[in-house]
């Protein structure tokens, strides 16, 4: 009985310390982020504030583009902003205050009569999948009066049916219902393309965004902002009615939904409300044409399930979260200080927000990285790289669960090179580069090894890496034959072009030798362990002879008088590999203060510009914390001071706070890496992941079809085409196209990879028409076959049969739309209608029709 009196006491006093090292940050921060984590799950659901105050600007997805959140607070009739800039001649109350953590970001409000705590936490908690992937965020209000007195609130709260559509333009449906304790009120697209929509400067446009909160404590109504809005200024509530004029564009007096919570008397005693907004994708990864569920839905889970188990767990995780931020600030101050501590914070959502995690059909946990402003690719090795010693400090399952995807990809047919892929196409959709895309072949090849080793030690076993151990020893013997010396090739800074005898991309493959050669230590393989090890070795010398350039080492081996961050050696520390003399480090640190500029250390002697997670591995080289904030230091002035109002950088000019570059992106977690190199904190971080994740599903492997429209593939099947804009109608039977121009199919331009291409095609855009009659084929499992490059919508007798965005590599199967699948009965005579639109590059395209025969 003492002993569990003892435990409750300790919890009470660890959790006041938690509030009070809440409430002291909260006050002493000065950290002004260029953009404040709001809303942030995965690439389509991630809102940002882009001002110095909530209530400055719209809020905005990480694009950019307006995705609105208003919160407005009544407090004696009187009303005021706290989010958002909507409507404008209403007064913003004052900010406080703003502090980010790494689960929640807090803001304080107040005026004479008023304290308002604004908090807005995304329970990713690293140790608990089922939570960290679910898509939901809490905002939350604490109103407590200020003056002695006693003061009439009401709160209004909305969303914006912008977080359904990729463009304003899209139309939207939506619904609201009370559903047991909760009124639930959703938008989502009419059509529901899934995953139709691929590439970098995209939304979502399919599933369904949620807003909900407790029906006994709110009222709510969907409709116009502008009415639901106003109501509120003249009446405190919402308008009773609600607006069902849908499917209705998000421009065409946007549609939003809202609740209001009237708080009744506040006095010094804080009054709390808090909603719900989350995201359903229902898929959100084609792998290799299998349409993966999210992880959260693995087992079935439904949003109003979703949407009740978050609201029953809110107490419960919001002490979680604040243990959870507490001990990790803690840990980050310890180790790097605390303007460290804020860039860290800042970070640990950002990584995650730029991830999709799903499940494979074993519902095992594959982690796919999206390159957000740097093109979209999906499951990136260089960009995994960097971003892996957050997961592999907080969560070895999710940096299994990163590398998988490739992994899976390199052992399959489809690759068919000796070194490790690139990535796998472009988010969301993984497809693979069969031809090896955009190679950087000694770049990832050492990147995959010193990951594999990674995990291997935390394991404490090779075990996760045995399925694909001929690979990694395939890719140990590239680097063996072109790392001592890399050939003209890419690096991951690819943006600076190639470069041959590359001394930093050197390192890389060094290192890569060696872990190949720990991880043969870690399975038992000790005659081979010890022969890697000793040509990292030799390796290491020659590199310290060739790279040397008197007080520091060389960009390239045969560029003299150049200089170029090292950040690749801090794998030898961290893993304890102790190939390279500390003294090449403590060589490097010194000379790097010389070249530091207002902003930070330049990538190389070629440029300005730099990486702020090269820029940290390479702090983390440094031995002593002072040297390491001298590094992170002018990195946090950067992002204090920059007048570019973007998440937070991985690129920036460091003499130019107005300069911007890459933002969003999940290398962020790279940031962590400093923790990685104390071995305590990492094994204490680390060892809270309890799971034992193996036995994933293998590559999906495509069904078997079976032709039943011919494409251009195998034979030249005719169409009429136009590439002027036709009159209304064009895809209806009975339209007249005779003076429309005939050509075989496929149409577009020579050059164009992976689509048989008989008709030249390089306009804007493309009209085709055919007429054909079914023959006898089940509908069932009848698909629209298809190459596009790029966008295209495809009709049956008039009717919306599919629609895709962006472009493929290969040809691809597309369900039809039942409405216009049920047109197609065997012996009826149908039109086949399509419309190509192509913005730059190749382009191509090419439809039919084939049964799928067996698979998924």
């Amino acid at each position: 009985m003492y002993k569990q009196l003892y435990l409750l006491i300790a919890l009470m006093i660890f959790l006041i310390s938690c509030i009070f090292t809440t409430a002291a940050y909260a006050s002493e921060s000065e950290f002004r982020p260029p953009a404040v984590p709001l809303v942030t799950s995965d690439p389509y659901l991630s809102i940002w504030s882009e001002s110095d105050d909530l209530n400055d600007d719209v809020t905005r997805h990480w694009t950019h583009h307006p995705q609105s959140l208003v919160s407005l607070i009544r407090e004696d009739g009187k009303t005021f902003r706290l989010m958002g800039d909507d409507p404008k001649d209403i007064p913003p109350m004052p900010q406080l205050g703003l502090v980010v953590f790494p689960t929640r970001t807090i803001y304080t409000f107040g005026d004479a009569h008023l304290l308002v705590t604004m908090t807005f936490m995304t329970p990713s908690l690293p140790n608990d999948l089922d939570i960290l992937t679910r898509p939901v965020t809490y905002i939350s209000w604490s109103v407590r009066s200020r003056d002695g007195q006693s003061h009439t609130v009401s709160l209004y709260d909305s969303a914006s049916s912008e977080l359904a559509v990729n463009t304003p333009d899209e139309k939207v449906v939506w619904s609201k219902n009370p559903d047991g304790p909760l009124t639930v009120m959703r938008f989502g697209t009419d059509t529901q393309p899934i995953l139709a929509t691929m590439g970098d400067d995209t939304r979502i446009d399919w599933g369904y965004a949620y807003l909900a909160s407790s029906t006994s404590l709110s009222n709510a109504n969907i409709g116009y902002d502008s009415d639901l809005i106003l109501s509120f200024l003249s009446k405190g509530k919402l308008p009773s009615k609600q607006d069902n004029s849908m499917p209705r564009a998000v421009d065409d007096n946007q549609p939003v939904m809202a609740f209001t919570f009237q708080l009744g008397k506040v006095d010094a005693t804080p009054v709390d409300r808090y909603v719900m907004i989350a995201y359903d994708e229902r898929y959100s990864i084609k792998f290799f044409g299998e349409k993966l569920r999210p992880y959260w839905r693995r087992h079935g889970m439904t949003s109003p399930q979703l949407l009740q188990s978050a609201a029953q767990e809110y107490p419960e995780l919001e002490k979680r979260c604040r243990i959870f931020d507490h001990e990790l600030m803690t840990d980050l101050t310890q180790v790097g200080g605390k303007r460290y501590a804020n860039i860290a914070a800042l970070a640990y959502r950002q990584c995650l927000a730029g991830t999709g995690i799903a499940a494979d059909s074993n519902g095992k946990p594959l982690l796919f990285t999206k390159e957000n402003t740097s093109n979209g690719d999906i499951a990136t090795v260089d960009v995994i790289f960097p971003m892996d010693p957050m997961l592999i400090l907080f969560s070895p399952t999710l940096a299994k669960a990163s590398l998988v995807p490739d992994l899976l990809y390199a052992d399959s047919s489809h690759w068919q090179f000796p070194n490790a892929p690139h990535d796998l196409g472009t988010y969301p959709i993984a497809f693979g580069r069969d031809d090896g895309g955009e190679g950087m072949p000694v770049e990832e090849s050492g990147n995959m090894l010193i990951l594999c080793d990674a995990i291997a030690q935390e394991d404490g076993n090779a075990d996760f890496v045995s399925p694909w151990w001929s690979k990694l020893t395939q890719w140990a013997w590239y680097l063996k034959l072109y790392g001592n010396d890399p050939e003209d090739q890419l690096c991951t800074d690819d943006f600076m072009g190639h470069l041959a005898h590359n001394a930093n991309l050197s390192i890389k493959a060094i290192l890569g030798i060696a872990a190949f050669g720990d991880l043969c230590r870690i399975r038992g393989e000790l005659n081979r362990a010890a022969r890697y090890k000793a040509l990292a070795r030799k390796y290491a010398l020659h590199w310290m002879q060739a790279a040397n350039d008197g007080n520091h080492y060389r960009l390239a081996f045969d560029k003299p008088n150049t200089w170029s961050q090292k950040y690749n050696l801090v794998w030898d520390k961290i893993l304890g590999l102790n190939i390279f003399p500390p003294s090449v480090a403590e060589k490097e640190i010194a000379f790097y203060k010389t070249v530091m500029q207002p902003y930070g250390l330049p990538l190389d002697s070629r440029t300005h510009l730099t990486k702020t997670d090269w820029s940290v591995w390479t702090a983390t080289l440094a031995e002593s914390k002072a040297d390491f904030e001298t590094f992170v230091s002018p990195i946090y002035d950067y992002l204090n001071q920059t007048t570019v109002r973007d998440p937070l950088a991985d690129s920036y000019v460091t003499d130019d706070i107005h300069s911007s570059g890459m933002h969003a992106r999940p290398v962020v977690g790279g940031l962590f890496i400093k923790m990685l190199a104390n071995p305590a904190i990492w094994k204490k971080w680390s060892g809270k992941d309890k799971r034992t994740t193996s036995g994933w599903a293998p590559l999906p492997v495509p069904p078997a079809l079976k032709e039943v429209m011919p494409t251009g593939l195998h034979a030249s099947p005719i169409w009429r085409f136009t590439t002027q804009t036709p009159v209304a109608g064009w895809q209806n039977p009975g339209f007249n196209d005779s003076s429309w121009k005939e050509g075989a199919a496929g149409f577009g331009t020579t050059g164009t990879p992976s689509i048989a291409i008989h008709t030249n095609w390089s306009s804007d855009d493309i009209w085709l028409r055919r007429e054909v009659t079914m023959p006898a084929v089940s509908l069932k499992n009848l698909r629209l076959y298809l190459f596009h490059d790029e966008d295209v919508q495809i009709y049956i007798n008039g009717i919306p049969a599919a629609q895709e965005s962006g472009f493929i590599t290969s040809y691809e199967t597309l369900p039809i739309n039942p409405a216009a699948l049920a047109q197609l009965e065997p012996g009826a005579q149908i039109t086949l209608a399509v419309h190509c639109h192509q913005t730059t590059g190749g382009q191509g395209i090419d439809v039919g029709m084939v049964e799928i025969i067996g698979g998924k």
